[in-house]
């Protein structure tokens, strides 16, 4: 069964806090009748790419939490094809995967915007998105699953997030002076990579090699728009302790 909150959420900037049942004039001006609707899960990293770029947004939306085991009828109908979350429905209309859903949002609300307006510049973003996902994300997954070759994948997955640091040049994010669709993307590995690292013993972010991402990290989740949707870290790592014996015991 699904646990239903609502969740009103205004932000005039991207440092600003959470504000509960306030609206802002032009989100009454231009959004007050449109419908919203998120489907995620707690624990997952790619639902937290949402929510921050709805929060940051300032985009009124309704949050229904998911039992991934017991998939609702409302996700089966509203993502037939891969049956994931996160699904955001904005008007009854669905769309699946993270970071399309963050392209909409930024396309649909103008206000904040997380890609850059220079052509060249946002397809940069997209590049250092999909190098994230493909050659850092990954590994670290293979480094949290693959018994016996943990630090194999990590040194890996280290090297690789060392290389996704050149793309910060200096800035306090990826996306310049203020949070960017690189930023939401990739915004979860100082949390989740803690946690392998905790789970497995392994080093991924390695604090002599990387001090600009570690330092980029500590700014991002202290930003209290961003913070607030984190949760919290005892609870995320039992959940992520038993996932690891899932996984490794299929491994196996």
């Amino acid at each position: 069964m699904m646990r239903r909150r609502v969740e009103i959420v205004c932000s005039h900037a991207y440092y600003s806090c959470i504000k509960i049942g306030i609206y802002t004039t032009w989100w009454k001006a231009g959004m007050a009748e449109e419908s919203v609707k998120l489907l995620g899960y707690w624990a997952s990293p790619f639902a937290l790419r949402v929510h921050w770029a709805l929060k940051l947004k300032g985009v009124l939306y309704e949050y229904m939490e998911e039992d991934l085991p017991n998939k609702s009828t409302l996700l089966l109908r509203y993502n037939p094809v891969h049956k994931k979350i996160p699904v955001l429905v904005h008007n009854d209309k669905p769309l699946a995967e993270s970071l399309l859903i963050i392209e909409y949002i930024d396309e649909v609300w103008k206000q904040n915007p997380l890609l850059p307006d220079d052509p060249y510049e946002r397809a940069k973003a997209r590049f250092w998105v999909k190098f994230f996902d493909e050659k850092c994300a990954s590994e670290i997954m293979a480094a949290f699953s693959s018994k016996g070759k943990e630090q194999e994948k990590a040194a890996i997955a280290r090297e690789n997030l060392k290389t996704l640091e050149s793309a910060l040049q200096g800035k306090p994010f990826f996306g310049g002076e203020t949070i960017g669709f690189l930023d939401i993307a990739v915004g979860w590995i100082g949390i989740w990579a803690r946690i392998v690292e905790e789970i497995v013993d392994v080093n991924l972010i390695d604090a002599e090699t990387m001090p600009l991402l570690i330092d980029w990290s500590k700014k991002f989740l202290e930003v209290p728009i961003i913070k607030a949707s984190i949760p919290p870290w005892d609870k995320l790592l039992e959940h992520n302790k038993g996932f690891h014996k899932i996984l490794t015991v299929a491994s196996t």
